[in-house]
């Protein structure tokens, strides 16, 4: 079952009927910085993983 371009204007005009514009435009904006941070988030994160396993683990031999 696929999705085709009639039902998503539909969902659009119910959605703008719902929220009205201004709030469907908040919606967008806020969405939209979500998944910004959320990008930003994922790439720092990354770089942190790999700063740390390029670094020799000191290893001492365990004590009797």
């Amino acid at each position: 079952m696929r999705i085709g371009v009639t039902e998503i204007l539909l969902i659009l005009i119910l959605a703008l009927v719902v929220f009205g514009g201004g709030k469907l435009a908040g919606v967008g904006k806020s969405l939209g910085q979500s998944i910004r941070e959320f990008k930003k988030e994922v790439k720092t994160s990354g770089e942190e993983d790999t700063s740390t396993d390029n670094k020799p683990e000191s290893q001492e031999p365990p004590k009797a």
